[in-house]
Order: structure tokens, then C-alpha cells, then sequence
């Protein structure tokens, strides 16, 4: 249905793609992926004809239609939500070939009588959590993300061939993500999307288009074997990179030995001319680290961080907590999860103080700094600022490098920091905003959604930063990864009654036996977990050495065994650093010292008494690939003891 051959696009004097080439067939699941700038926008535009490449060809066939939604700023007029949703605007809702073999927009509502559209548009619209009064709403007056879910809906009930959808998750709230995510898995058309959710892939997709080295290489299988599949072949090309390497320099040594000598010269000539006829093997480019440095920790904060006590707090009418109690200790980790209205967002707003209680009391610990995240943090910064002076532009500045560096693991890198915020994407926006909290964290950090508008490579430098982080942090999420890569408690939350579990998400998953980890997320059922008692209150006391925190019933003393199994957890934890900073050093001595006999056996080989002694070189030769070999050997198992220890 849609074939690129031999493409080739240079854009702002770079090569995007050279000889690049795919093939997307009826019924296809892609998921497409690369570093930011790789590409992907760019591919959409010449699919969608808004760009021409420099050579090969994009086809489309004949009478095939195709939808698209943009990651941001899709456009609303006068028309209804449902009007839009049933295709009745005046932007272009479908794309296809003329019979010159260009595309041209089509109106695809217009084969279809109204009582068969309106229907299916308001199911898809009820599904992406629309309520049925804001059908009739102008479209303009809701907010950009609610038009982003009625072009959404446009698409879903035109039904293209081909759906090209750029970061589609951005704007859903979890259950519709779960809905949009079920939805997909019966579309009828071929499917091309952008995603940074790796759950999202993995549940939907049948191969993933990555862009790497200007091609357009496939994986066949969902994210997960795309990484597993990656990795391989990354192995096999640096084996092959190295072996190809090595004959290299054979071949360079005996010409640069034997080129003068007239009984060789013409087997030294025949050597580099076999070098110039290799066909050099790239060497493979490694994955990216997510973070380089250490960041700046907050101050230390008393034990008992926050406290609610018998809260109160309603929206009108709407009572969403009643008696609520809560504790949070330092160093806890906790994602909150339940179903849309259960009040996740708004125990996070009170928690942060941006909604005062209305009955009961909160009281913020010893020393402690809160800080929220939150959308609303990208409309605070000032367009006037560039993205540098942005980053510094705290109490306690950090040092142009450090901005540099963090800024460049957030993806701003090179002239990207001397642009002003007011040009910056929602996406960069909300990758700055995690900057300034980054480079100068709170001790107790409030997260709601922080990974919307992020890239797979933003979410991965966040997860490094927050594995560095030293506070208390409670976040909301429907990203299944980096809950799974953060959180080590979880608390579910449904019509206002809170029930903790006393373990990270998989543990959760087992004890609420869920039918998908996205399903978890916004589970309205009460699932006890056996290892704690739920109630509208909770305590969560700081999560010992290797695992779950011990959670003891709200209001009640700790028994003299609880007591002695936390003094026995305090002493192995004690037992297990020192034993972790004995190994640590020791290992630096052993580096130390192969790393001096590394140096007296380099400067032993570089004497040329050295080679008159027999043997003696090849004695030596040795030795050095022996040092070398356990030097690498150590200093990977030295950084590996050096990665920072989980909360």
C-alpha cells in the first residue's frame, strides 16, 4: 500500500536519509522510532506529500487513503465537537491520489449518510471520555488537548487505509488511553505511529522502523524484541567491526615493513590495495547513557515528610474525600493508581498545597521543600528567556557546563540552548521545566504525568536523574515503564478510600491479579493486599533495604517484634554498605595497580633494546593484553558498584 524506495532527504544541509527504503502493506501494525532530529517528522511529510525527496520515490496506491494526526495544534473552527468528529470541517480529512499520482485532500464524510456517521461518532467520542453535553460545543472553545481527541475521533470513524499517527497518547487521560489502546488492536487500515510508550508498541505493533545510520531498518516483533533484537545486532556489527579492524592492521603493518624492501614491495602494494577494496564495516553507534553526572541533592528532610489528617475536600456537590489520612516518609517512592474521578490528581494537589484543605489538617515535616510538577509549570516559563539562561535561572545557579550537560541529556544540545523559550514545542517546553526542577529538586517531589510530551531517549534521562534522586517522591503515570522503573510502592485509589501495597508495580499486578499492566492503572475494584490493611488512611514508613516497606495499621504503636525486625533491617542495610564500600574500594586499589603496570609495560615495549632480547617482546606483549584484559574487567564491575543504589 505505501512503498518508499531508495529515498534520499537532506533537510537544513544535513542527510537525513540515504538509499532508505519500506514497504507498509494493508493490515501492518508499525511502530516507528529514532533519536530526536533522526528523521520521523520528516518521513510523515513526504508519505503525506508536504515534502519531496531529493531522490528515490514515495508511493502510495491508487485510491488508498490516508489520516493523519499531528502531535500538536490540530486546527478547530466553528464546527461541532460531533460535527468535526463526523469529518465536517473544511480541513482536509483523508488524503489520496489524483490521476496525476499526487495527493489530494478528501472529504470522506460525504459517502456517508448522517445517520451512519453520528453513532459510530459518538461512541468513539464517548470512548475518548467526551461527555454527550459537549457534543454540541463549538470545538474552538475547548481546550487544544480536547481538539486533538475530536480529530482523533475525526480519524477513527473515517477509517482511512492508512493511519500515520505522531505521539497519539499525549493528550488521553488513562482510561482512554486504555480504551484508544483496545480500540486499535481491531482498526481495519494499516497503522504507521511515532510513540514514545513502549507498553503502547508492545500491545499493539507487529514491527518497529527504526532510523539509524540514514536507513530505515525493520525488527519484526513489538518493542520489546525490537531491544532484544537491537542489542544482537549491535553485537554481531562491533564483532564484526573489531575482526574487520584487526586485518586491517595486519595488512597496514606488513606494507608499512616490508613497502621499502624490494623483494616484498610488490606483496606490501598488493596488501593496501586489498584494504582500499574492503567494504568497510561502520562501527557500531552506542546506545546513549541516560545521565552523566551526578545531580545536585536536596537537603535531607525529617523522617515523616507530609501528613494529612482527617482531610476533607469536595468539588461542590461532589464529595471526592472524607476523613482522609495520610503519611508519607522519607524516601518512599509511590505511584498512585485507580480508575478516571477516583481523586489521584487531586490527593497530589493537596499534598503540594496548590488545593487548600478544607477540613482537617496538612502539615509539611521537618525541613521539608516541596515541589509539583505539573503542566502548568510550561505556561511559568519566561519566552523571553533563552533555554540556557532558563536552566541557570534558579536561587542556587548551577555552572554553565552543569546546565549544559543536563540540557544535553533532556536533548537540547548545541545551539538548541540559545533558542528563547517562546519558540520551544509543548514537548521541549515540558522538557525544560523537568530541567529547572532537576537542577534544583525539593526534597519531597510531586510528579503528576511527567513523561507526556516526552521522547523514548527524555524518559530514560529521567529515569537516570530519578534514580540519582535522594528526597521522597509520589507521582501519577500511564507510563507502565518508567512506573516500573521507579516506583517502589503503590497506592490505589478509588472513591476517596486509599489501600497501599507493600511492593513495586509487578508485585501489584500480582496481588490485583489485572488482566494488563495498563489495565492495572485504572482499576476501580477494591484488591486487598494481604501483606497490609487497607483504610482511608495510611502510613508508609521509609522503605528498608531490599524491598517493601513493613506498613503498620494507621494510629497504632509499633509492637516490640516490629520494632526489633526494623533494628535487624537498619543493621543488615548497615552490614551490606560497609561490605559494598570495602569491595569498592578494594577494587579501585587492584585498578590502580594495573593501570601502573599497564604504564612500565608500555614504556618496556616502546624501547627498541626490547626486541633484541629474545622472546623477550612476546613475553611482554603478553603480559600487557593479560593487564588490559582485567583491567577492563575490573573497571566494569568497579562502575557497575559505582551506579547509584536504589532508595
Amino acid at each position: 500500500m505505501l512503498t518508499i524506495s531508495q529515498v534520499s532527504k537532506a533537510f537544513a544541509g544535513r542527510i537525513l536519509f540515504e538509499d532508505a527504503s519500506l514497504q507498509v502493506n494493508r493490515g501492518d501494525r508499525v511502530g516507528l522510532v529514532g533519536p530526536n532530529g533522526a528523521g520521523k517528522s520528516t518521513l510523515f511529510s513526504l508519505i503525506l506529500g508536504e515534502a519531496s525527496p531529493d531522490e528515490g520515490r514515495v508511493s502510495v496506491e491508487k485510491s488508498a487513503t490516508i489520516g493523519f494526526l499531528p502531535q500538536e495544534h490540530a486546527p478547530a473552527g466553528e464546527e461541532t465537537v460531533l460535527e468535526l468528529a463526523c469529518g465536517k470541517v473544511t480541513q482536509a480529512s483523508g488524503l489520496r491520489l489524483d490521476e496525476g499520482g499526487k495527493l489530494e485532500a478528501r472529504a470522506t464524510f460525504d459517502e456517508h449518510s448522517d445517520w451512519d456517521l453520528e453513532p459510530k461518532a459518538k461512541r468513539i467520542l464517548a470512548g475518548l471520555a467526551f461527555r454527550e453535553t459537549d457534543f454540541d460545543r463549538p470545538a474552538r472553545t475547548m481546550s487544544g488537548g480536547w481538539v486533538m481527541r475530536a480529530h482523533l475521533a475525526r480519524l477513527l470513524v473515517q477509517e482511512p487505509d492508512l493511519l500515520l499517527l505522531d505521539e497519539p497518547t499525549n493528550h488521553l487521560d488513562l482510561e482512554s488511553l486504555v480504551w484508544f489502546q483496545e480500540y486499535l488492536t481491531s482498526y481495519p487500515g494499516a497503522i504507521l505511529m511515532i510513540s514514545h510508550d513502549r507498553e503502547f508498541l508492545n500491545r499493539l505493533v507487529g514491527s518497529i522502523i527504526e532510523i539509524a545510520h540514514k536507513r530505515l531498518n525493520r525488527y519484526r516483533g513489538n518493542w520489546d524484541s525490537y531491544v532484544e533484537q537491537k542489542a544482537a545486532r549491535e553485537e554481531q556489527q562491533l564483532s564484526a567491526y573489531k575482526n574487520q579492524q584487526k586485518e586491517i592492521a595486519s595488512l597496514q603493518l606488513f606494507a608499512d615493513r616490508f613497502r621499502a624492501k624490494a623483494s616484498k614491495a610488490s606483496q606490501a602494494q598488493s596488501k593496501l590495495k586489498q584494504i582500499d577494496r574492503m567494504e568497510k564495516i561502520e562501527a557500531p553507534v552506542s546506545r546513549e547513557k541516560t545521565v552523566h553526572f551526578r545531580f545536585p541533592q536536596p537537603p535531607r528532610s525529617g523522617h515523616r515528610v507530609i501528613t494529612l489528617k482527617e482531610v476533607e475536600h469536595a468539588y461542590g456537590d461532589l464529595v471526592v474525600y472524607r476523613a482522609l489520612n495520610f503519611e508519607a516518609e522519607r524516601g518512599q517512592r509511590t505511584v498512585l493508581v485507580g480508575p478516571n474521578g477516583a481523586g489521584k490528581s487531586t490527593l497530589l494537589k493537596l499534598l503540594a498545597g496548590v488545593l487548600p484543605v478544607q477540613g482537617g489538617v496538612r502539615e509539611v515535616g521537618h525541613n521539608v521543600k516541596v515541589g509539583y510538577f505539573s503542566q502548568y509549570r510550561v505556561d511559568m516559563l519566561d519566552p523571553m528567556q533563552t533555554v540556557l539562561e532558563t536552566a541557570r535561572d534558579m536561587p542556587n545557579p548551577v555552572s554553565e557546563q552543569v546546565a549544559r550537560t543536563v540540557l544535553g541529556s533532556f536533548l537540547f544540545r548545541g545551539d538548541d540552548v540559545f533558542k528563547t523559550t517562546a519558540v520551544l514545542s509543548g514537548g521541549e517546553k515540558t522538557r525544560l521545566a523537568l530541567v529547572r526542577l532537576l537542577l534544583d529538586p525539593p526534597n519531597l517531589l510531586l510528579m503528576d504525568e511527567p513523561t507526556t510530551h516526552l521522547d523514548v531517549g527524555s524518559i530514560d534521562a529521567l529515569v537516570g536523574a530519578l534514580a540519582q534522586y535522594e528526597g521522597t517522591l509520589i507521582f501519577i503515570s500511564h507510563d507502565v515503564y518508567f512506573i516500573r522503573a521507579v516506583a517502589k510502592t503503590v497506592l490505589h485509589i478509588n472513591a476517596g478510600k486509599l489501600t497501599p501495597y507493600a511492593g513495586d508495580y509487578d508485585y501489584y499486578l500480582d496481588k490485583s491479579r489485572a488482566t494488563s499492566a495498563r489495565a492495572a492503572l485504572t482499576s476501580g475494584e477494591k484488591m486487598v493486599d494481604l501483606n497490609c490493611r487497607a483504610s482511608a488512611s495510611l502510613a508508609l514508613p521509609e522503605t528498608p533495604a531490599g524491598g517493601a516497606p513493613a506498613l503498620q495499621k494507621p494510629g497504632l504503636r509499633e509492637t516490640r517484634e516490629q520494632r526489633r525486625v526494623a533494628a535487624e533491617e537498619r543493621k543488615a542495610e548497615a552490614k551490606l554498605k560497609r561490605e559494598h564500600d570495602k569491595h569498592a574500594h578494594d577494587l579501585e586499589m587492584r585498578i590502580l595497580s594495573l593501570e601502573g603496570r599497564q604504564k612500565e609495560l608500555t614504556a618496556e615495549l616502546e624501547k627498541p633494546e626490547t626486541y633484541e632480547a629474545g622472546g623477550a617482546a612476546m613475553q611482554l606483549n603478553r603480559e600487557f593484553s593479560a593487564v588490559t584484559a582485567e583491567l577492563e574487567r575490573l573497571t566494569a564491575e568497579w562502575e557497575k558498584l559505582a551506579e547509584p543504589r536504589a532508595v
